[in-house]
């Protein structure tokens, strides 16, 4: 599955240069204009990695930096700066970045960095978890973002695939909703919550193809994911 890489940068050439060249080199690009569809397009996705230009219309670089990290401690984030001013770079890191560059960069040194950040963030447990791991009639590929059942072969999405990973090392033991929302969604506010919602329906209508298989809702505690024999 291609890493997917969110690019915030008002220059328009500069940005669909960036989008194009990460796309050849094997990304998955969005691209936003500004710093509020940036932050629009990050709460409606799921990225791998951020790439946030510093001066910017509307919302600049280290404003949604700080939203970004209000949502989630871990995605990456590179910051695009014309500065190499010295409080700019020590800002970046204190709100939580991983990188910057000083324009004009090399697009070469750019994926470089790219690939470096993206090995570290790589979990251990990515290693650990059976791959592919089977359970009735359902075949999960957590490092491929798949599952495979009798009738489809299923790409998940970010979180369904933490979700069903989740769920898949607690069979038949209760998931508490607070741990989950922590552990994926890095907070357990009302407005994650009714996200996680919407995911564990998707997720019921794709173990809905093995029959022995059902996610049941333990009232005041969360869910829990069971394998009728």
């Amino acid at each position: 599955m291609k890493p997917k890489l969110l690019i915030v940068e008002d220059d328009p050439n500069l940005g669909e240069i960036l989008s194009e060249y990460l796309g050849l080199k094997g990304f998955e690009t969005t691209l936003s204009r500004d710093g509020e569809e940036g932050e629009r397009t990050f709460k409606n996705g799921d990225f791998d990695l951020c790439i946030l230009d510093l001066m910017m219309p509307k919302k600049d670089g280290f404003s949604l930096a700080k939203e970004i990290r209000s949502m989630d401690d871990n995605t990456p984030i590179i910051f695009l700066t014309a500065k190499s001013m010295k409080q700019d770079i020590i800002k970046g890191f204190t709100i939580g970045a991983d990188d910057y560059m000083t324009k004009p960069f090399s697009m070469e040194e750019l994926l470089v960095r790219i690939q470096a950040i993206l090995k570290r963030s790589t979990k251990k447990e990515v290693e650990e978890f059976p791959n592919p791991f089977i359970i009735g009639d359902l075949i999960y590929l957590y490092r491929e973002n798949k599952l495979k059942t009798p009738k489809r072969e299923i790409t998940l999405t970010t979180k369904e695939n933490e979700l069903l990973k989740i769920f898949f090392e607690n069979i038949n033991q209760t998931v508490v909703r607070s741990i989950a929302l922590k552990r994926i969604w890095k907070d357990d506010s009302y407005f994650n919550a009714r996200s996680m919602d919407v995911y564990i329906a998707k997720i019921r209508k794709y173990l809905a193809d093995d029959p022995s298989l059902k996610i049941l809702t333990i009232h005041g505690e969360g869910f829990k994911l069971v394998q009728v024999q």
